[in-house]
């Protein structure tokens, strides 16, 4: 039998089944097929839990009375707004993860359970501040983000007259930026060479690191890889998922990359084909590889990219090359890329960055580099086509224009480049 210990202003109720032992939210919900509003029924462990789900469906909604009465507390709004991402397909369940890690540590401003309205830029300010002293960079600008984007949404619907994080800075992190470093060309050639010279029975991920570093992909795409990726008649691999860590630690398979430009066919260099398909064969004998994984561990069901990086640096001491992680790798692949000459738009699609700026930002010193080499290319076309007299000498020389662009303002410096 229920007890109808009902709650709620016609958003909704909640009791409790002494039969099952269960709290149930009831609520209505909008039948296509029947054309009229239906009882829908919910059941829970805890009334937190029930309450909590109805709120969050009241918001979603946007239920006006519902609002009015009770006001919108900001982590109520940043969940809310994350699950109707998700829910529309916006983002992955990979990208959710992230998030959520994200508001897991947003939740712990004093703040953060008030209502919108009440909340003044001062706090949020001072709460970044205290963030930029144990997180990085990158961490404060995802918690800015979700500053802005609760604020954003909630001003957009009326619910607050002014928008607080139009007033907040984002702080910088007193910890410095963790430098991603590419090998050098020695370096990298000692690396191969140790890594051809040895099987993949001395290092399991052997050929994972040949990938990577041939292929420019994110260690949780190879380790995510199936047989079914791999299409070697078209020398081709479909990068399509993605291995990601949850909050607790588990790994899971994500059913998308770590971003939509993520998902794309990579060509497979010819250098590599052998131990690709060295691979697929390794991983037709694994036990227990229900996924058709190339790199299935042998008890657990899916690889840590902690297992690799500790793989990597035992390498990397015997050869006496300074530690780094995986993504170096990657790294390396794109510095190699850049030296050769290839265009940032193809090494942005190659990378799966979202926009050509990700890989401009990403490689700006690289790129700067090989600045000098392609004024050069300029200034020898120039020369062939005869188009500058060698004996005027007021000609400007090959550093100048380079010292010119670094001297102008930044307005100028656009316009110019533009």
């Amino acid at each position: 039998m229920a007890n109808n210990k009902n709650s709620g202003n016609g958003n909704g109720s909640i009791y409790f089944r002494n039969d099952r032992k269960k709290w149930v939210a009831q609520y209505l919900e909008y039948d296509v097929m029947k054309d009229r509003n239906v009882k829908k029924k919910k059941t829970f462990a805890s009334k937190e839990e029930a309450e909590e789900f109805l709120k969050q469906l009241n918001y979603r909604r946007e239920n006006p009375l519902y609002i009015k009465n009770n006001g919108i507390p900001l982590f109520d709004l940043m969940l809310t707004n994350l699950d109707n991402k998700k829910n529309a397909n916006l983002i992955s369940q990979a990208q959710y993860d992230r998030v959520m890690r994200s508001l897991n540590v947003i939740k712990k401003a004093p703040f953060c359970f008030r209502n919108i309205e009440d909340i003044k830029p001062e706090e949020i300010q001072a709460f970044l501040n205290e963030m930029s002293k144990t997180y990085s960079n990158s961490s404060i600008k995802k918690f800015s983000e979700q500053f802005g984007q609760a604020f954003k949404y909630a001003f957009n619907k009326g619910y607050i007259s002014k928008n607080p994080m139009i007033e907040v800075i984002r702080p910088k992190s007193v910890k410095k930026d963790k430098d991603v470093r590419a090998m050098t060309v020695d370096e990298e050639s000692k690396f191969i060479n140790y890594l051809l010279e040895h099987s993949v029975n001395d290092i399991p991920y052997r050929n994972a690191f040949l990938m990577q570093l041939l292929m420019g992909f994110r260690i949780g795409e190879v380790l995510a890889l199936n047989s079914g990726d791999i299409d070697l008649a078209h020398h081709l691999i479909n990068v399509n998922k993605t291995l990601t860590k949850l909050a607790d630690g588990t790994i899971v398979m994500s059913d998308s990359p770590k971003t939509k430009a993520g998902n794309r066919i990579l060509p497979i260099p010819k250098v590599l084909e052998p131990f690709i398909i060295e691979q697929l064969q390794i991983s037709k004998d694994v036990p227990n590889n229900t996924e058709h994984l190339l790199f299935k561990p042998p008890i657990v069901n899916y690889a840590r990219i902690s297992t690799l990086n500790w793989s990597l640096n035992k390498i990397l001491n015997e050869l006496d090359i300074p530690h780094f992680s995986t993504h170096s790798l990657r790294h390396t692949y794109a510095t190699r890329a850049i030296e050769a000459g290839m265009s940032p738009v193809v090494l942005q699609k190659l990378m799966g960055h979202t926009d050509v700026s990700v890989t401009l930002n990403a490689y700006t010193s690289v790129f700067d580099k090989y600045k000098r080499n392609e004024l050069e290319k300029v200034n020898e076309y120039y020369m062939e086509q005869n188009l500058i007299d060698n004996s005027n000498a007021n000609i400007l020389t090959l550093d100048e224009p380079l010292n010119l662009i670094e001297n102008m303002n930044k307005e100028d410096k656009d316009s110019y480049e533009r």
